[in-house]
């Protein structure tokens, strides 16, 4: 499937290339032989196909004009060190050059609440596309990732197809999240997409079940996060990167909860309203939470003190510890 330049870079804006993510002529090949019949259950896939003709195949695909400054990132995510280095090393191979950037699938493996979810969100602002999450937990079978066969009632697309044609980009980050949650029975292997999504040659003519149309998912940036590797078949672990995400340490986790503290003041009019630095004994007691309570107490601790008329966030102004709230520890 084809490519061709479309920006040049420029003050540090993205390299923007045009990529097919699908050939036209197969949606087209497919369209009219359901035309050539009557039947209303087909009325969903002919809708498909309509408006993959009618947003075209053509998608963006994006990475950075030069290595970026990466030092907000490191400070934001100190226990992702080893993963944002490796993320540095492919952008830095990719420029100079026609390359697309390529990632190496990788497994985030950690206990829940370290921040593997905030990390992928991160990734795709760095590298200026979206993402996806597809969550594992529930799933029963493999038709979340790559699609259910349009003979099922209620049957649809993928999420790797949405995430392709009905988005902007070719190369999303897309997060198949607690990947070793998936369960499978007798007739279903919920993970049996990823087989041939994790290589890049095959992933070049994925098929969606539904559609049954060739998409290229070469350059999707793959992101897999697990609390336990056992429950991952070693066929998939083979081909991704795994990195030990570990717990923050206290002087991590300070940091971590300094870095949402100014996020969200600076993302907010009424930040302006409040002192730069949060004071010491607010940064302990958010350093006991996991980053996305973090957040969430913050927002309760700028009510408060904007309730009392003062600038700064007192320990008192946070929600009690235990009130619903996932703590996460540090480590000694």
């Amino acid at each position: 499937m084809s490519s061709h330049s479309l920006a040049v870079p420029s003050l540090g804006l993205p390299i923007a290339r045009m990529r097919s993510v699908f050939s036209a002529d197969d949606v087209e090949r497919k369209l009219a032989k359901l035309q050539q019949g009557h039947e209303r259950e087909h009325d969903g896939l002919r809708s498909v196909y309509e408006r993959m003709l009618e947003r075209g195949p053509q998608r963006f695909a994006v990475k950075p004009s030069g290595v970026p400054d990466m030092a907000p990132l490191y400070g934001q995510l100190p226990n992702f060190g080893e993963v944002l280095d490796d993320v540095k090393r492919h952008v830095a191979l990719s420029q100079d050059s026609q390359d697309h950037l390529e990632l190496t699938p990788m497994l985030l493996l950690g206990p829940p609440g370290v921040g593997k979810t905030h990390f992928a969100h991160q990734l795709a602002g760095l590298l200026g596309t979206t993402m996806s999450l597809v969550p594992m937990s529930s799933m029963t079978a493999g038709w979340l990732l790559s699609g259910s066969s349009s003979q099922w009632k209620g049957a649809k697309p993928g999420k790797v197809f949405e995430a392709l044609v009905d988005g902007q980009y070719a190369n999303p980050v897309i997060v198949v999240d607690e990947i070793d949650k998936a369960s499978a029975d007798a007739q279903y292997d919920p993970l049996g997409a990823l087989y041939s999504l994790l290589e890049h040659d095959t992933a070049q003519r994925f098929v969606d079940e539904f559609a049954e149309v060739p998409i290229d998912a070469s350059q999707v940036i793959w992101i897999t996060t697990a609390n336990d590797e056992r429950g991952i078949p070693e066929p998939i672990l083979n081909r991704m990167n795994v990195f030990q995400i570990d717990a923050p340490d206290l002087e991590a986790a300070r940091q971590i909860a300094r870095q949402i503290y100014q996020g969200l003041r600076g993302e907010h009019d009424w930040g302006r309203l409040f002192a730069e630095e949060p004071a010491d004994d607010v940064l302990d007691q958010l350093a006991s939470l996991a980053p996305r309570e973090m957040r969430r107490a913050l927002m309760t601790g700028f009510g408060n003190a904007r309730l009392s008329r003062r600038e700064a966030i007192e320990v008192a102004d946070l929600p009690r510890n235990g009130a619903g709230k996932t703590r996460l520890g540090f480590l000694q």
